[in-house]
């Protein structure tokens, strides 16, 4: 999940300051089956059952983190198409790049407490390379993710913060990604960090996520419950009042 900016603010926010370009690592293997090999090692070794990072431990040793951000830096489906022959492939792509790409951005920006502060910048001001051109998290996700139509990869972004779905502890890969990308929804929907269930008031809390993108989910059910519910083993009455739970910015570090 990244954020979302109406145009007048975005319009405020170029104005109070330029782009920033982030460092490419250097030295880093580029080929393809090593950097995802590298980046399902960071997966598997630093990000633990609940979705929680070792940002610390990435930092002292960030060469699989590097090799993947240094690969993605070469290589997208704008730059190398042949590489990527299904929309499946495209999508695993960028969600694999936006959660690497975010992670290594907190450690770019020295793995503050919380990104409250630092919204602007680390979504829209600072640009990472992918695929031989610049690009900021925040196009990232709504010029090239979020177009392509699935509301499920709501559940996949990951910008490190609590208020995050849970980081998979291994990469999104193009034959098995309409599975993943379920097994994250139903995941999300049964978490109460993110669904939080108030009987006696007839009212159901979910994620600010989905307020963030009604329209998204809205395109493919009538209303936000009956998009959850179609993720969920217990059902939420179609009559409740929806609220929502406040987003936590703070870093989602072990």
């Amino acid at each position: 999940m990244g954020l979302r900016w109406s145009a007048p603010l975005i319009l405020v926010a170029v104005a109070s300051g330029c782009a920033s370009n982030v460092p490419v690592p250097r030295g880093a293997a580029r080929r393809p089956e090593a950097a995802q090999i590298a980046w399902a090692r960071v997966l598997s070794t630093h990000v633990d059952e609940r979705g929680r990072i070792d940002f610390a431990g990435v930092a002292k040793d960030p060469s699989d983190l590097h090799a993947f951000v240094a690969y993605i830096g070469a290589v997208s489906p704008r730059s190398d198409p042949s590489r990527f022959p299904s929309r499946s492939a495209v999508l695993a792509y960028y969600l694999n790049a936006y959660n690497a790409l975010a992670m290594y951005n907190v450690i770019e920006s020295g793995i503050p407490p919380e990104l409250r502060t630092i919204k602007f910048k680390f979504f829209y001001r600072n640009r990472l390379l992918m695929g031989g051109q610049r690009i900021s998290l925040y196009d990232l996700e709504n010029k090239l993710v979020r177009p392509m139509g699935d509301p499920r990869v709501h559940f996949a972004l990951n910008c490190m913060v609590k208020g995050c779905p849970r980081l998979p502890r291994e990469p999104f890969e193009a034959s098995r990604l309409d599975a993943q990308l379920d097994a994250a929804a139903r995941l999300f929907f049964s978490e109460a960090r993110n669904v939080e269930l108030r009987p006696e008031k007839k009212v159901v809390r979910f994620s600010e996520i989905l307020r963030f993108y009604p329209k998204d989910f809205l395109a493919r059910a009538p209303t936000l419950i009956a998009y959850a519910n179609q993720y969920r083993v217990e059902k939420i009455p179609t009559d409740w009042k929806v609220e929502f739970i406040p987003y936590d910015w703070k870093l989602n570090k072990q």
